[in-house]
């Protein structure tokens, strides 16, 4: 057995195994690049190694610089955890060279299982359903809609529906590049695309001696950008179905044994509403959504890892699932702007007990661009799957999330929405149903009528004269809030007969952090954090983030008119313009990326580009100006 081993991957899911390799007494080394230096998996490990520079290509792709930390720090396994190093059999191969424990499957299986193409002509081969294959050649107007997906890699990238035939070399050649980009192989290929499918995942671990156990099936149909959003098991399709699950687990035995299959791997199927299902591809990894078939199990399939590594036998038969979960991703985004990256200080990470959390954050985590922007996965486990759904949302409402935009209203509006509830979760989810409304104004002024007495009651003299009184009539108190693009004027005045303020509200009690007021007749407590530039508010009514208003804007702040701010920070990967090229509205002219995701950047309004400050390759910042469009001559 192994006594040390190395994590090649970084946050949550490094801590995860952490948490497992110190049960059983393994000690833990930790990689991490520039940006993670304080970041909380690099202070649980009991050794770390630094990797030079903040780009995954710098850092967590360097294959090289991880075996040599592994054996400069005195490991003897390294585990790959999800995504990076994690399904590249090269790596494998050079773990397994320079006399290391590999905890993965077999070089060879990673290798067939790494390009989509050539999977699905090994999983036809074996029995398993799958989907016919085209080539963009083939494809016709009969075909349509078609996906076109790249053969190697995973997590969305190298994406697109294509519902319109002339749309199909365009398409082809976008996801190609960003394919190449991603994962060092531009190859994509077609299929046809069920718009309202489902997505079904079946768990399985493998040993060295041919035991091969079907652990469960999971349903991640809930996504986004091809990127999965909320996962639960069972699957509610296959319980509406139960005749699929014996047939799910057979296909999901045989995928492994054609490929001799060691260790955790999941293998993928989409499926209509009438249970049929076809082969999607075999994640040789441990999957991201893992906790809900280990709260359904009862397993730790992280030691279940080690154990077979370990050249340890699995028993004959896996045990028999039980209950319910559900966990849900919480991504640094918004999702009311095309589900766009949010970086910055994370000032309070906070979730109520009782739920588990799998987290690469801490309270102070700086979210930077460089990786994927999921913060955290929490997960909630139940008798029943209506309970879990309803305990999930209410716990997540009430957690304390300060200092970043995430979509954690989205999940709660997801966990109580009547189809949701009902089992109606195809991948077409958002398509059907939008994304939820934001926070209402009315919640917002209140808000922010708090977050204004917090701040009087944060400056009240050593006399005790409740701020903001006069002995005369005056004008109101002032202040104002901005929340997304509106800015709330908040006004009010204390006087001896209590608050007077726009709507039906009294107050019953002002402290710098805690504000009770009643709102028509309702009682209501408002928390109040003040962060530098930024004002956090938590109540029964929702969470709202405020950006006090300075009275005077510094003009040296201010951009010409027509200005492209970049709005996260990213690296411009395509120009698509020159200056002095004519644009129209909504043309899109240059592309960022941030957070393994692709954002245009597109003409505000009909012009001439009379500036371009970028070029492609270049790192920009948060409200850089990128480039500027003029008025037509």
């Amino acid at each position: 057995m192994f006594t040390s081993v190395l994590v090649a991957n970084r946050g949550e899911i490094a801590r995860r195994i952490f948490r497992t390799a110190r049960t059983l007494g393994l000690s833990t080394v930790a990689v991490y690049s520039t940006a993670d230096s304080a970041s909380p998996h690099v202070a649980e490990a009991d050794a770390a190694v630094h990797l030079l520079g903040n780009t995954p290509g710098e850092t967590y792709l360097r294959a090289e610089l991880i075996v040599e930390a592994a054996l400069k720090a005195g490991a003897d396994a390294i585990h790959p955890g999800y995504g990076f190093l994690s399904e590249n059999a090269s790596f494998a191969q050079a773990v397994i060279d320079a006399g290391l424990t590999w905890i993965g499957p077999p070089v060879d299986a990673i290798s067939s299982m790494g390009s989509k193409i050539e999977a699905k002509k090994l999983m036809a081969a074996a029995g398993v359903p799958v989907l016919a294959e085209l080539t963009p050649a083939e494809v016709s107007a009969d075909d349509l809609p078609v996906l076109v997906k790249a053969s190697a890699g995973g997590g969305g990238r190298g994406m697109r529906v294509v519902t319109r035939l002339e749309d199909l070399s365009g398409e082809i050649e976008a996801a190609s590049a960003e394919a190449l980009s991603a994962f060092g192989d531009g190859t994509v290929f077609c299929e046809r695309y069920l718009a309202a499918g489902r997505h079904i995942e079946v768990q399985i671990m493998a040993d060295q001696h041919g035991t091969i156990w079907a652990v469960g099936e999971r349903e991640c149909s809930i996504q986004r950008r091809h990127q999965k959003v909320i996962e639960e098991a069972p699957s509610p399709l296959v319980e509406r179905i139960p005749s699929m699950r014996p047939e799910l687990f057979d296909a999901a035995r045989k995928a492994a044994a054609a490929i001799n299959y060691v260790g955790a791997g999941t293998v993928e199927f989409l499926a209509d509403e009438a249970g049929a299902f076809y082969f999607l591809e075999m994640n040789t990894r441990l999957q991201v959504e893992h906790p809900v078939t280990e709260e359904t199990s009862r397993l730790d399939l992280v030691e279940l890892q080690f154990a077979v590594a370990a050249g340890s036998r699995l028993p004959s038969d896996p045990p028999v699932p039980s209950g319910h979960a559900i966990e849900v991703r919480l991504y640094a985004e918004d999702p009311a702007q095309d589900w766009q990256p949010q970086t910055g200080v994370l000032r309070k990470f906070e979730v109520p007990a009782g739920l588990r959390v799998d987290s690469g954050v801490e309270d102070g985590s700086v979210v930077s661009p460089y990786y994927d922007a999921m913060l955290a996965k929490v997960i909630a486990s139940g008798p029943d799957r209506a309970t879990v759904a309803r305990r999930l949302a209410g716990e997540l409402a009430r957690a304390r999330i300060h200092g970043v935009g995430t979509n954690r209203e989205l999940l709660v509006w997801v966990l109580r929405h009547p189809a949701f509830l009902s089992g109606a979760t195809d991948t077409g989810f958002f398509d059907q149903h939008g994304v939820g409304e934001p926070v209402g104004s009315g919640v917002v002024e209140v808000s922010a009528l708090a977050a204004a007495l917090a701040d009087a009651a944060g400056r009240v003299p050593p006399v005790r004269v409740p701020s903001g009184w006069r002995n005369l009539a005056s004008q109101p108190q002032r202040k104002s809030y901005r929340c997304g693009d509106a800015v709330h004027e908040v006004a009010y005045r204390l006087t001896r007969d209590g608050l007077v303020a726009d709507g039906n509200i009294q107050l019953i009690s002002q402290q710098d952090r805690l504000v009770v007021l009643e709102v028509d007749g309702v009682r209501r407590a408002f928390e109040v954090a003040a962060y530098d530039g930024l004002v956090c508010v938590d109540s029964s009514l929702g969470s709202v983030s405020l950006t006090p208003v300075e009275r005077f804007v510094d003009p040296a702040q201010q951009v010409a008119a027509g200005s492209l701010v970049a709005p996260m920070p990213g690296i411009v990967i395509r120009v698509g313009v020159q200056v002095g090229d004519e644009v129209k509205q909504g043309q899109p002219l240059l592309w960022l990326e941030a957070m393994k995701m692709e954002h245009t950047i597109a003409a505000p309004a009909d012009g001439v580009l009379s500036e371009l400050k970028v070029e492609a390759g270049q790192q920009v910042e948060v409200g850089a100006v990128l480039a500027v469009v003029g008025e037509e001559a």
